[in-house]
């Protein structure tokens, strides 16, 4: 018996890194589970976005455990494809009661990746939220929504850069979606709240170009700029242990918990 038997699990960026592991764990907790991704490269971009082929592992992987997924390559950004791909899910398996709205971009180093990084990182969120509340609140058995910040969304963590800027502001944003989220929603028992998670040992961060940014950092650290490290010695954390606080916040035992913005951080913003 797992802890989320019999539950629905509407996951976005889900063909790797910290979706991929939100569906793997979930699924092992007993919820079938309606996965997303873009599956397609954004230009402003600088490293390889997810695959057809890594969203066809995530099938794998979720099946392994037993569980049902069905997923579809679908765009965050384009509100109606992002219905169209949550209703062939709820059509095979039924209405969800959780949702992680994951899906995200780090172009850390790009100038001309403002509106991108917005476009998915705040008004994706917004639109997860959107397409997933009203059959929630239907189906009249409350439920649970999380969404993915980061430790950018709770410091001043940035380098002067559109594309760092950016991911800065609409992770912050995404708190300001969640308290507000968390008031609407609580008359139908559905909890909301926020995670951010530190450095994180997924492609989004291991890849040539956002090392490069990450190193840039670390040296500009010795002088005036931002400690990038955490406090508990560990350098990065893996998908599995975001994956983990996440299990536990969508579950019964997080039943009273709503509005929250809870790091998953090795203590990097209670350092700053």
């Amino acid at each position: 018996m797992g802890s989320l038997d019999g539950k629905v699990a509407f996951i976005t960026g889900a063909a790797r890194g910290q979706g991929r592991a939100h569906a793997v764990k979930l699924a092992s907790e007993g919820a079938d589970i309606i996965a997303v991704d873009l599956c397609a490269q954004i230009d402003s971009v600088p490293y390889p976005l997810a695959t057809p082929d890594d969203l066809a592992a995530t099938v794998k992987l979720v099946e392994d455990t037993g569980a049902r997924i069905v997923a579809t390559e679908a765009d965050v950004r384009d509100r109606t494809a992002l219905k169209s791909a949550l209703w062939a899910g709820i059509d095979a398996l039924g209405t969800p009661e959780i949702a992680i709205a994951n899906a995200g971009i780090a172009p850390m180093a790009a100038d001309n990746a403002w509106q991108d990084v917005l476009d998915v990182n705040l008004t994706g969120v917004f639109h997860t939220v959107d397409v997933v509340m009203k059959p929630m609140i239907k189906g009249g058995r409350g439920g649970s929504i999380v969404l993915t910040s980061s430790v950018a969304g709770l410091v001043g963590l940035a380098a002067p850069m559109a594309g760092s800027l950016g991911y800065a502001a609409a992770k912050h944003a995404v708190v300001g979606l969640m308290r507000s989220y968390a008031n609407l929603l609580a008359p139908y028992s559905i909890r909301v709240n926020s995670i951010h998670p530190a450095g994180v040992n997924t492609p989004m961060i291991d890849n040539d170009f956002t090392r490069s940014w990450l190193d840039g950092l670390a040296q500009q650290s010795a002088g005036q700029g931002p400690d990038m490290t955490n406090a508990l010695p560990v350098q990065a954390l893996e998908p599995e242990d975001v994956a983990e606080a996440v299990a536990w916040l969508v579950s019964d035992a997080a039943r009273y918990i709503t509005g929250v913005t809870l790091p998953v951080d090795a203590g990097f913003v209670n350092k700053r």
